[in-house]
């Protein structure tokens, strides 16, 4: 009797750990939530790893004359490794434009991708060119970057007018050098979604060493993308989206926010779809409702989960985690521009283990670790 009782209290001690240990998280019929990446343990140490900088002028080429460009938040970075270092491109506001502040994309790298030094100019932003009807004056938003099959760098990024996302591609071979390709969807179905509200693209990718290189599924690119359902888009190039319809030629989702969760207002892509050998793995962040969310979350709180979708099926959820596993708690992602605010949006695969990197409290950038110890990184 008396080892009954013992063996009864371990085996409540291993699911509890097992259950901090992954987040409080299980997929949709899965107990085990094997198929997830992470945990993620976040850095204290480093964190928050990028902040605001007074000091960073730069000479905008639209209303001519010198901007502090990143003097009042940094946030929601993508993330490229590239000759063993990390690499942040991150949106970054000024105190200048009408809509809380024009945003442009800075780069900045880092040997271990902790400690980084910034380049004094952004890379990417509104100009005088032909996305400056989309773009000004609230900027260039939330890039997500992967690498096509010849090492070039396609970056995903919402242009801002004001009034209405619209979700736009540019290309790099060098990632400060950036060429602006237009709308995803500015052509896609003539025109039809041109001034659709549209952000966040997550792009279908494989690790191949430590590079995050789009993936093609049935012959197409694939691209989750959307701010309040996902949604999916094809593309035979990587620059033009063609955004998946239903019978009724309306757009179809994949997910949608669910009454009494931590998503339960929103769902949002996070940082660049991976195929695993599960199948492709996506992190999503979500807003929690206030009225009809997770009573344990503060009203409007950011959190993440992940979901499984089929290899060859990227519309077919095979499995979606019943509770978040990345959520505000530290005074740095509790208190900002917005509260109660992680946004995950870069994903790498650096020195055998994941590095993430997230928006916090859409004023600061953070860094969490996954360390799988005997993770295979794929081709």
């Amino acid at each position: 009797m008396v080892y009954g009782k013992f063996y009864v209290r371990f085996q409540m001690f291993v699911v509890f750990i097992s259950v901090v240990l992954i987040g409080s998280c299980s997929g949709q019929d899965d107990k085990s939530g094997d198929w997830m990446i992470g945990p993620f343990s976040k850095l204290d140490d480093s964190n928050p790893c990028l902040v605001s900088d007074e000091t960073s002028v730069f000479n905008c080429p639209v209303n001519r004359v010198m901007i502090n460009w990143e003097i009042k938040d940094v946030f929601n970075p993508a993330v490229v490794v590239r000759d063993d270092k990390i690499y942040l491109l991150y949106r970054a506001e000024d105190s200048v434009g009408l809509h809380l502040g024009t945003s442009r994309i800075g780069l900045a790298e880092s040997n271990d991708g902790l400690t980084f030094t910034k380049r004094p100019e952004p890379v990417l932003y509104p100009d005088n060119d032909r996305m400056n009807l989309f773009e000004w004056d609230g900027g260039c938003e939330d890039p997500r970057v992967v690498e096509d099959n010849e090492e070039r760098y396609i970056m995903t990024y919402t242009a801002w007018d004001g009034n209405t996302a619209r979700l736009s591609v540019a290309t790099s071979a060098d990632l400060v050098n950036w060429k602006k390709h237009g709308l995803a969807f500015g052509e896609a179905y003539n025109g039809k979604y041109r001034d659709t509200w549209s952000k966040s693209g997550s792009i279908v990718c494989k690790l191949k060493g430590n590079r995050l290189v789009a993936a093609q599924i049935n012959g197409k690119y694939w691209m989750y993308w959307g701010d309040s359902d996902i949604y999916l888009a094809t593309s035979e190039n990587l620059i033009d989206w063609k955004p998946v319809e239903n019978e009724n030629r309306n757009l179809k989702p994949v997910f949608s926010p669910r009454k009494g969760y931590f998503d339960s207002e929103l769902v949002e892509p996070g940082p660049p779809a991976l195929v695993t050998e599960q199948g492709i793995v996506m992190i999503y962040n979500s807003k929690n409702s206030a009225t009809e969310g997770d009573e344990n979350l503060p009203d409007g709180t950011y959190a993440a989960g992940q979901v499984l979708m089929d290899a060859g099926d990227p519309g077919k959820i095979l499995k979606r985690t019943e509770e978040y596993f990345f959520f505000p708690e530290k005074p740095y992602e509790l208190t900002g521009q917005v509260n109660n605010v992680c946004f995950l949006e870069g994903l790498a695969w650096f020195r055998n283990k994941w590095f993430l990197y997230y928006g916090t409290a859409d004023s600061k950038i953070a860094v969490a670790v996954y360390d799988p110890k005997s993770y295979s990184p794929g081709e």
